[in-house]
């Protein structure tokens, strides 16, 4: 079905196109019987291989990366679409518009996209009252964190705790979001110096909760060899639970597509092997003893497997999810099991 509706699709915007697809998601799930069709065309097709992770069960391997629902406006509908976990946002403390349109463009030659959104999203306060009405059953749920575009790199602690501290409680998991290219400076937060602040702030304010929620630090593909390393020690010296490997690009290997040129991050296809360097690094450095989240150009069963063997606990979808439509997930799962 997807292959059919999928040329309709990219005759428009992307990202009208993707705001579509998922106000038609969300209206499926608001009533019962659409949940329970997308559930008998995904979900009830999908067979359990659980992982046992940062003390949560997970139903499958295969997870849906931050950016897809910016808003959690689709955890429900997402939910029976068979993922294992899903992570929505980013978000921030204040609501942001993000950067002007278009900023969001697909590269259909390559099998991937470029984004320049910078975090639109509604802010903590309504995020926080979305998620305390109503929670995706079945399914581990995460959010991304970022500082704000007006915060300084000096006080963007602040903002990672204050987003800690009003979301923490909601979720299974928080993933800090230190390596977007598209919000200005925030790449520089993986450097020591305001890493080791950043996180030594937010494992103490995790010290003031009631259940420990695990942190996982998301990292940029494009770190040269010594920062890489520089940012897993101060990841392991405060205690954090993992890392998620990778953002978006800011590099541009050989690509053919029309909008090539486009400023923002590549992710798709062209991505993968990047990535996949990258999650092979961190495991041999930290000796397997960190989990990692891969994510980076996984299009199917062939590079999610690759990810997992290389020493990942998990792995995340999106631009594949663009090119091959919600059978993704299923087409994972069923190849690992």
């Amino acid at each position: 079905m997807y292959a059919r509706l999928r040329p309709w699709l990219f005759r428009l915007d992307a990202e009208r196109a993707h705001a579509m697809t998922l106000r038609l998601l969300q209206a499926a799930a608001a009533i019962g019987a659409g949940r329970a069709a997308l559930r008998r065309a995904f979900a009830d097709k999908i067979p359990e291989r659980p992982v046992e992770l940062l003390g949560l069960r997970f139903r499958n391997p295969v997870g849906l990366a931050a950016g897809y629902d910016k808003e959690a406006r689709c955890l429900a509908g997402l939910a029976c679409l068979g993922f294992g976990h899903i992570e929505f946002g980013t978000v921030t403390v204040e609501p942001q518009a993000g950067n002007p349109r278009p900023r969001l463009f697909r590269l259909p030659d390559d099998q991937a996209l470029i984004n320049r959104m910078g975090f639109p999203n509604p802010g903590l306060a309504r995020l926080r009252e979305r998620l305390s009405r109503r929670r995706a059953p079945g399914v581990v749920v995460g959010v991304s964190i970022g500082k704000g575009k007006d915060t300084s790199l000096d006080e963007a602690q602040r903002d990672y705790v204050d987003l800690w501290r009003g979301l923490g409680p909601l979720v299974d998991y928080v993933a800090v979001n230190v390596s977007s290219p598209n919000t200005l400076g925030l790449r520089d937060l993986q450097a020591r110096a305001y890493l080791e602040r950043l996180l030594t702030a937010l494992g103490a304010a995790r010290v003031e909760g009631r259940r420990r929620v695990p942190l996982l630090v998301k990292l940029a593909p494009d770190l040269e060899p010594r920062e890489l390393d520089e940012a897993l020690d101060v990841i392991r010296g405060t205690g954090m639970d993992g890392v998620i490997a990778v953002n978006t690009t800011v590099a541009r290997p050989a690509l053919r597509s029309p909008h090539a040129g486009e400023a923002g991050g590549l992710s798709g296809k062209p991505l993968f092997e990047k990535a996949l360097s990258i999650v092979e690094m961190i495991v041999r450095r930290t000796h397997g003893q960190l989990p990692v989240v891969a994510v980076g150009g996984i299009d199917g069963p062939e590079a999610a497997g690759a990810m997992l063997a290389a020493g990942a606990s998990l792995v995340q979808v999106y631009t594949g999810l663009v090119y091959h439509g919600p059978g993704l997930v299923r087409d994972i799962v069923r190849d690992l099991a």
